[in-house]
């Protein structure tokens, strides 16, 4: 399995601190957020390689920070060739670059660089084995407004997808989608065309509504909480909270 980490955008939110530098690798203590995400990441045995994929502008930091690393499976950093975050390919179309330029047909997880974790994607992946199905993950959110601004799922009870809707008016469920994704190596075929045949392309969250709609999807629930950072003030929570706390994945 492939370990796809979708971090090509720009992340203006976050202003000068994100202008000349990629919002994955700001730190949080002693680590990057995306250093936390692969310490947990690189333990699971399923997991063969890391492929990063990235913009021009940033590319050559996560080289640079790519060779300084020591984790047990290696890392592909992938260019999309994007400059600006009005040239950017949208986060579907990155996967589908990095799919067709390294040719990747295995099994894929794929993750969102940008939240910290406080659970392990090792369930998530013995969950997709037990299921034999591609997956995505959800988690009750009590908030009408948050609701609006994510992914939506309804499932039944072996916790098979049944609906999924990005962003809705009103919301069927209280099950909110994060974005992290395992696409397995039988589904791909639904991956590769989906944008060709009417996929979003920005948000990760328009690939996995539409595969609901083409294939038999579950979801798993998480059984721990993450916290995101979308904004400057999020990031400087995180780093309050836990860049003290080297312990904290």
């Amino acid at each position: 399995m492939k370990n796809i980490v979708i971090a090509a955008g720009y992340a203006t939110r976050l202003g000068e601190l994100t202008k000349n530098f990629p919002k994955p690798l700001l730190k949080i203590g002693e680590n990057t957020i995306l250093g936390r995400m692969l310490d947990d990441i690189d333990r699971i045995p399923e997991i063969d390689e890391h492929i990063i994929v990235t913009n021009h502008k940033f590319a050559t930091i996560f080289e640079k920070w790519a060779k300084e690393q020591h984790y047990s499976k290696p890392i592909v950093v992938v260019d999309d060739g994007t400059e600006s975050n009005e040239t950017r390919l949208g986060a579907v179309c990155d996967l589908l670059y990095a799919m067709k330029k390294l040719r990747i047909d295995d099994d894929m997880l794929v993750v969102a660089a940008d939240n910290l974790l406080f659970f392990s994607f090792k369930d998530f992946i013995d969950f997709a084995i037990r299921k034999q199905s591609s997956c995505i993950m959800c988690h009750e959110q009590p908030s009408i407004e948050k609701l609006q601004r994510t992914g939506v799922v309804q499932l039944d009870e072996s916790q098979k997808v049944l609906d999924m809707e990005e962003k809705p008016l009103e919301p069927k469920s209280h099950w909110a989608v994060p974005p992290f994704y395992i696409y397995l190596k039988k589904d791909l075929d639904f991956v590769r065309h989906s944008v060709e045949n009417g996929c979003g392309k920005d948000a990760p969250g328009n690939l996995a509504h539409y595969m609901v709609l083409h294939t038999v999807m579950h979801a798993w629930i998480m059984n721990a909480g993450r916290f995101d950072i979308g904004s400057l003030d999020t990031y400087y929570e995180a780093v309050e909270k836990y860049g003290k706390d080297t312990t904290q994945q």
